[in-house]
C-alpha cells in the first residue's frame, strides 16, 4: 500500500497539532515514548520531530510533508515547496514572533544600539541577516535554550520566540523591536509534490486542515422566528453568506440558519430574541471548507 509520510511537530506546537487533525476528521495516537504517531487512515505514515529539523528532513525526501514554522524553513534553508499556510500556534490562532529583547533597565532602545554587544538566540542565520540589514554588528551567540535568563550576564540582549510576550516580562525584559513574524506550514518535498498520488494526498490534507482552522472561530446558530420578522432578524446576523432559510408547517413560521463569529453571539442572541426568534441553538463546527 502506498504510503504519505508526514512529519509532525514535537514539543509545543504537538498538543495543538494533533487537535487540529482530530478535528479535521484525522485520529493521531502516539504512545508516551515514541516518535512514531500512528493515524487512523492507513495511507498515512508519521514521524514526530522537532519542528527545528522538519524542514531539513522534508527537504532531503525522508518525509514527504510536515509541518512547521516559516520561521524554521528559513534558518536551514532548506529546499521545500510552501504548500500553504496554517495560522495556528500553541495558544492559539494567529502568527508567533521572534522579537529583539534586553533587560528592563538596559539603555538600548533601537538595534543599532547594539553595536559590539553580545546576543544570544536560537534563530542565529536569520537574526544574522536582520542585523546584517541594519548595518550593526554584534557577537551573536547560540543559545541551547532557556535563552530568557541570558540576560544580563550572558548576554546584553536576546532574540527569542513569543506570542504574548508573557514569558519575557516574567523575565524582566521588554521587547525592543521585531526580527520576524512566523506562522506555521505545511511544507512538502519537491519530489513528493511532483507525484501525482503524494501531491492530491498532501492537498486533501491541506484541504481539511484549512476547514478545521476555518470553524476554530466560528459556531452555527438555528433558530424559528415569524415570517414578519425575517427582515428584522437579517439587519442583527453578521453571516458568511445568506442565511440558509426553509419552511416550517405553519406557513407563518421559518427556520433560518447560520454560520457566524463565536465572538459575537453573546452580543447579538438578545437582539435576536427581541427581533422575533425563537428556539435558538448555537452549535460548534468541525470544518469549513469555502
Amino acid at each position: 500500500m502506498r504510503k504519505l509520510k508526514i512529519g509532525l511537530p514535537k514539543g509545543s506546537l504537538q498538543e495543538s497539532t494533533f487537535r487540529l487533525f482530530k478535528k479535521a476528521g484525522i485520529q493521531v495516537h502516539v504512545g508516551t515514548r515514541s516518535l512514531y504517531p500512528s493515524f487512523d487512515d492507513p495511507e498515512m505514515t508519521g514521524l514526530l520531530l522537532r519542528a527545528q529539523e522538519m524542514a531539513t528532513h522534508v527537504g532531503s525526501g525522508v518525509l514527504d510533508t510536515g509541518l512547521t514554522g516559516l520561521d524554521w524553513t528559513r534558518e536551514t534553508g532548506a529546499k521545500v515547496k510552501l504548500v500553504s499556510d496554517l495560522n495556528y500556534a500553541k495558544g492559539g490562532l494567529g502568527p508567533v514572533r521572534w522579537v529583539l529583547a534586553v533587560p528592563q533597565g538596559s539603555r538600548v532602545k533601537k538595534a543599532e544600539d547594539l553595536e559590539g554587544k553580545r546576543v544570544a538566540t536560537e534563530l542565529v542565520k536569520v537574526s544574522r541577516d536582520y542585523f546584517r540589514k541594519k548595518g550593526v554588528t554584534v557577537d551573536l551567540e547560540f543559545s541551547w535554550g532557556a535563552t530568557e535568563v541570558k540576560p544580563p550576564l550572558l548576554a546584553d540582549a536576546i532574540v527569542e520566540l513569543t506570542e504574548t510576550g508573557t514569558s519575557l516580562r516574567a523575565h524582566n525584559l521588554r521587547i525592543v523591536e521585531t526580527v520576524m513574524e512566523s506562522t506555521t506550514k505545511l511544507i512538502a518535498n519537491h519530489e513528493a509534490w511532483k507525484n501525482p498520488w503524494k501531491r492530491k494526498k498532501i492537498e486533501n490534507l491541506d484541504l481539511l486542515l484549512q476547514g478545521a482552522l476555518l470553524a476554530e472561530e466560528k459556531v452555527g446558530l438555528k433558530m424559528n422566528l415569524p415570517r414578519k420578522s425575517l427582515d428584522g432578524i437579517l439587519k442583527v446576523l453578521p453571516a458568511m453568506h445568506t442565511p440558509t432559510i426553509s419552511d416550517l408547517a405553519d406557513g407563518e413560521w421559518i427556520a433560518l440558519e447560520v454560520i457566524i463569529d463565536e465572538k459575537v453571539v453573546r452580543d447579538i442572541l438578545p437582539e435576536l430574541k427581541r427581533a422575533g426568534a425563537s428556539g435558538i441553538v448555537e452549535y460548534p463546527l468541525n470544518k469549513i471548507v469555502l
